[in-house]
């Protein structure tokens, strides 16, 4: 093994994509419900594209999958290498927690849209609703985290 060692802290690029990531995944998700065009902000130039749902769509996927690929690699970080030493925030358990039920909502809504899978509609609200309600929770708990300098782990 050479004599690097690991951090806790995120790589600046790591983090400028995560950040970038999050922007792209939120935007494109509120982007395929209607309001942008009914609140004319797809009238400013250059944003036009927010009113085109299969553009949103797509990068609504490609973002997920970044997402995804992310999560799983900080999640493994942690795990290999910080466990033992470092211990989640609360402010990190709130946010896994929040991320965590947007990937599980975020699945069965993308299996929806499948043939052979078959949801009720009463299904499809509640898994809308409740992708939404922890979006916007998600976001208040990553500004508060910023805001008050929250980290997702600290050592023990």
């Amino acid at each position: 093994m050479d004599n690097r060692t690991i951090s806790s802290e995120p790589k600046v690029g790591l983090k400028i994509f995560y950040i970038t990531t999050m922007f792209f995944i939120t935007l494109s998700g509120f982007a395929q419900l209607p309001i942008f065009r009914r609140y004319y902000l797809a009238d400013v130039p250059g944003l036009g594209w927010l009113d085109q749902f299969y553009v949103t769509h797509y990068i609504h996927y490609l973002s997920a999958v970044a997402l995804l690929g992310i999560v799983f690699y900080k999640a493994s970080e942690y795990l290999l290498f910080f466990r033992k030493t470092h211990r989640i925030t609360a402010s990190g358990f709130a946010r896994v927690t929040f991320i965590s039920g947007l990937i599980l909502t975020g699945v069965f809504m993308a299996l929806k849209n499948f043939p052979g899978y078959w949801f009720s509609k009463n299904t499809i609200i509640v898994l809308d609703m409740a992708h939404i309600a922890l979006t916007v929770f998600y976001l208040f708990a990553a500004m508060l985290a910023v805001f008050s300098g929250k980290k997702w782990i600290e050592k023990l």
